[in-house]
């Protein structure tokens, strides 16, 4: 009996120091791969940790955890849940950098689990601006019938940094974008009412901002507008 009593307390003057007896673990009934921890018979937990983590550290009833571990703990299990995080939110399209962490932060990750968790995704491959802006580049000025300079811009709002944006835009090919910009031409010049003069200009307008360099708007203007107003003079003799 008096043994018995001896034991509570010394387990009681070490729960004192800091030292945290586990209870019970209850698996989280929405996200099935986090568990819930108590300690002294507590109705709420004290926290909660990815499945991995439960292994990982043996978090088994009666194991006993020193505030150093708790703390490592803690910080381990915001940084996986971070990477889980970032790898679902990559599981729609690829995304940026920038674009994770800001995700991150909206979710109420701290910036030091959210930088190592991309760093993380950076090592496996998953997040690679270089990769991503050069791809990003290609696709929109085909897919889109946009000039260097817009998807210039547009991959700095996506959080790519200057000089690998424009790495990524002056990798263009040159006459590649000369055909796109005719062919963004060619759609527009129907649309423009007005004089000869007119329609030129408003559609030099329309491809600067669409982010082709002057030059190239020079050429698709000629391109298109000679072939139209003849098939339009060719079309008003047929009449």
């Amino acid at each position: 009996m008096y043994e018995d009593e001896e034991l509570e307390e010394q387990a009681d003057e070490t729960l004192e120091e800091g030292i945290i007896r586990i209870t019970a673990i209850k698996q989280d009934r929405k996200e099935k791969n986090r568990y819930h921890i108590y300690a002294s018979d507590q109705e709420e937990p004290f926290t909660s940790v990815h499945e991995d983590l439960l292994i990982k550290y043996r978090l088994l009833k009666g194991r006993e955890i020193h505030p150093e571990e708790l703390k490592q703990l803690a910080e381990e299990d915001s940084r996986h849940r971070a990477y889980v995080m970032g790898l679902s939110y990559l599981g729609a399209r690829p995304r940026t950098h920038k674009e994770i962490s800001r995700y991150l932060a909206r979710k109420g990750i701290d910036e030091e689990a959210s930088e190592k968790a991309i760093e993380r995704l950076k090592q496996e491959r998953l997040v690679d601006d270089t990769s991503y802006a050069n791809r990003f580049a290609t696709e929109r000025m085909s897919n889109q019938l946009k000039g260097r300079r817009l998807l210039r811009q547009e991959l700095e709002q996506r959080g790519i940094d200057r000089s690998t944006a424009k790495e990524a835009s002056d990798q263009l090919d040159e006459e590649s974008e000369a055909e796109v910009a005719i062919r963004a031409a060619s759609k527009k010049w129907p649309y423009i009412k007005g004089e000869p003069h007119e329609r030129r200009h408003k559609l030099a307008g329309f491809l600067l901002r669409r982010g082709f360099p002057s030059e190239i708007v020079k050429r698709a203007i000629n391109a298109v507008s000679q072939g139209m107003e003849d098939d339009e003079e060719g079309h008003m003799l047929d009449n």
